[in-house]
């Protein structure tokens, strides 16, 4: 089975002056979405139109209410800020009625609860407009300050990670340009997007930004074991779906040296990253699907 390809953006096709439409899907995000719509408003302009699609998906709170009271916070920095309500569940086919709807020739995937730093949305749409080659883009990811001892160690762990220090991981927001998104159609319906986009673009395809987000983790052992047993089982389905995007992991995998010397740096956080990581593997560990924090 091989990954689909979608033709080149209408926009793009045009000719027109390229566009950035940020499309950010959100299912009962109320307490996480202010935060993260005024981070964005707070961005330093781009030379380019801004559409952002809040993609609001079988809501029970008050997502749509709050998303909707940033439109006029868009307009005073020359974006326009969409928000849509579908009665319909699915990050995934909240993603791809956002690209339906989508301007913009360049396109940011942005999870609801990540907080973009005021360079991010600048530095993309410059490194995505340089080339008309396929290019994928992500900022330098910073965990958020957790609340639990435990995922503070755990992500102390993990950020020393050769996944998590690589150049464009792109968890929680990465980015496009046209040729870019031509290499799929709709997103598949799978557990993990960002992983399967990522693997559809070589590691030189691959483009870091300095500018940086925060992203935060979920709090507590348990809640740790079910999402990265959930992200572990994305990681296969796409490997088992799409086995040709292997070549494009371009991740090291850390010697016996390396991670005794991660582990004499981080004493605690090898510990709980290690607990983590047996449990994963128990048949006791449910697969229970739960939120990437």
């Amino acid at each position: 089975m091989s990954a689909t390809s979608a033709p080149a953006s209408p926009v793009a096709a045009s000719g027109a002056r390229p566009g950035l439409s940020i499309i950010l899907p959100a299912n009962n995000e109320e307490a996480y979405l202010a935060n993260c719509l005024r981070a964005l408003m707070t961005s330093e302009p781009a030379d380019t139109p801004v559409q952002v699609l809040v993609v609001a998906n079988a809501c029970k709170d008050r997502t749509v209410e709050v998303a909707r009271s940033f439109e006029a916070a868009a307009s005073r920095i020359g974006w326009t800020l969409q928000v849509l309500d579908l009665a319909q569940p699915g990050k995934l086919n909240a993603l791809n009625v956002g690209d339906e709807l989508a301007t913009g020739e360049l396109r940011l995937y942005l999870d609801a609860d990540v907080l973009v730093s005021p360079a991010l949305v600048r530095m993309l749409a410059e490194e995505l407009g340089s080339t008309s080659a396929a290019r994928y883009a992500s900022g330098k990811p910073h965990i958020s300050h957790a609340q639990s001892a435990v995922t503070r160690a755990y992500a102390r762990f993990w950020q020393m990670l050769p996944f998590a220090r690589s150049e464009a991981p792109g968890f929680g927001a990465f980015a496009v340009n046209a040729a870019g998104r031509a290499r799929w159609g709709r997103f598949p319906d799978i557990i993990s997007d960002d992983t399967y986009v990522r693997l559809l673009f070589a590691p030189h395809e691959r483009k870091g930004v300095q500018a940086s987000y925060e992203w935060p983790m979920v709090e507590g052992f348990s809640r740790l074991v079910k999402v990265r047993r959930r992200q572990d089982q994305g990681v296969k389905e796409i490997a088992r779906k799409w086995p040709e995007l292997s070549r494009n992991e371009g991740k090291a995998t850390p010697r016996r040296s390396e991670l005794l010397g991660m582990a004499l740096r981080e004493p605690w956080g090898f510990v709980v990253y290690a607990a983590v990581t047996l449990a994963v593997r128990s048949r006791r560990a449910s697969a229970q699907w739960t939120r990437g924090r």
